[in-house]
């Protein structure tokens, strides 16, 4: 029921000037409302969790350029959880690894704010066919990300 629900609503569809502006890029693989778990357990401000676990929807896309990975709650909003160009640094607090099972953020919470606990882990379930991952620059990436990356992962009100 929920999954008929959060198509009904577009809860998991990429924006439409989003995917516009990916289009130039050469699209090598996109989907919606692909289905992602989110795991964690540790301390940020407003939340200490010694295991919890919750299933999100968002959209994946691979080009030519980059990686995007987004994350909805609601209707036509949709956060980025990695938007990720192949020839950017690779370096930082979140490490992604994409597969013929979907792509997988791991964050250690603690690089991001040294005053912060535990471990983050997004797990988006779709099926990339292994002709996309082979033609992929890489299949390892890394990054850093904000504060409020983690605060919206896990679902508190990020406050500066």
């Amino acid at each position: 029921m929920a999954v008929i629900l959060r198509r009904l609503l577009r809860i998991g569809r990429l924006p439409g000037a989003l995917r516009a502006e990916l289009e130039p890029e050469g699209i090598l693989f996109f989907d919606e409302y692909v289905p992602f778990t989110r795991r964690f357990h540790g301390a940020v401000p407003g939340l200490r969790s010694s295991g919890s676990i919750a299933s999100y929807v968002g959209a994946l896309v691979l080009t030519e350029e980059r990686v995007l990975g987004t994350l909805s709650s609601v209707p036509k909003l949709a956060g980025r959880t990695i938007d990720l160009r192949w020839d950017d640094p690779q370096a930082g607090a979140v490490k992604a690894e994409l597969s013929t099972t979907g792509l997988t953020l791991d964050v250690d919470v603690a690089e991001i704010d040294e005053h912060w606990s535990g471990e983050l882990s997004l797990h988006y379930k779709t099926d990339i066919p292994g002709d996309v991952i082979d033609r992929l620059p890489r299949t390892s990436l890394a990054f850093d990300a904000p504060p409020e990356f983690v605060f919206r992962a896990v679902g508190v009100a990020y406050h500066p």
